[in-house]
């Protein structure tokens, strides 16, 4: 399944970019955190159909709900719930494309934590392309080059959404490995299930307890919603299969694949123009991308 991973993310990343596109487009009614919950409540019923075809072919298996899969499930959750939240401000406020790829600053740190912690060893092929997809995303989402009506802030809230994003993959990854070590795509399914059942309660109850508008206005554009949530529990699927095949830091290398993704989605919906810089950049980024997936 060596190559099992790059389809996942590719698939992952094509459904994650309509994802927040629809999510942004919820923003002006819902707000950010009533937009993140639509990920998670809306996309529920989807992931738990898959999971339980999983549990039903595979009847043998035994998932292992322990204490290491529950810390990392909850800490998984709990910073993607952040990271979502973070890059909608920033998608706001820097524009769709430059959000989208700012919060691709998860791919050094991934690489750092999955290092240090889950001890993760990369080619030095992979450490190249990991390190030039990095430089060209700097290039390519410089705070001047944005088109929203607030970059520099919305640059920092894109970099907090990758911080974010850096500690919920290798969470994850760990989380789908605990609960069925010997069936990784098996941990991966179910892992979600679970961590967005805890997510649309957590954040749920909190709205429904200090901004009840928010729910509202939430199940007042439902029928956009499901669009998002079905896209989300999609992009949600191909991440948590990717990761738990290959480390995180690779795996967040080969997504970047939606930043082109992204600038063109940016440029037909919302009218966003395009710089020869980002242009420039997005050769390198495809560049790193390759490096990273042939490392």
């Amino acid at each position: 399944m060596s190559f099992v991973w790059v389809i996942a993310t590719v698939f992952a990343s094509g459904f994650q970019v309509a994802r927040n596109g629809l999510q942004r487009s919820l923003m002006p009614q819902t707000g950010p955190w009533g937009a993140t919950l639509v990920r998670f409540l809306f996309g529920l019923p989807f992931s738990s159909a898959l999971a339980a075809v999983f549990i039903v072919a595979l009847p043998l298996v035994q998932p292992e709900f322990n204490c290491a899969f529950w810390s990392m499930a909850i800490l998984g959750g709990a910073t993607q719930l952040l990271a979502t939240a973070a890059l909608l401000v920033a998608m706001q406020r820097a524009g769709f494309a430059v959000g989208t790829a700012l919060q691709q600053s998860s791919i050094p740190l991934a690489a750092l934590v999955g290092l240090v912690v889950f001890h993760d060893h990369l080619r030095p092929l992979a450490w190249l392309g990991v390190a030039l997809t990095t430089l060209a995303l700097g290039l390519l989402t410089w705070p001047k080059e944005a088109t929203g009506p607030k970059p520099r802030t919305g640059a920092l809230f894109g970099l907090a959404s990758g911080l974010a994003f850096g500690f919920s993959l290798n969470a994850f990854r760990y989380a789908s490995h605990a609960l069925a070590p010997a069936h990784p795509i098996y941990g991966a399914v179910v892992s979600l299930c679970v961590v967005q059942a805890m997510q649309s309660l957590a954040l749920g109850a909190i709205l429904l307890t200090w901004r009840p508008k928010v729910i509202t206005a939430v199940l007042a554009s439902a029928q956009q919603s499901w669009g998002a949530g079905f896209c989300g529990a999609l992009a949600s699927i191909g991440w948590f299969i990717a990761v738990a095949l290959a480390p995180a830091a690779p795996v967040r290398a080969v997504g970047v694949i939606e930043a082109p993704m992204a600038a063109f989605a940016g440029h037909r919906l919302f009218k966003e123009r395009l710089h020869l810089i980002q242009l420039v950049a997005g050769a390198a980024v495809a560049a790193g991308v390759l490096l990273t997936a042939l490392g």
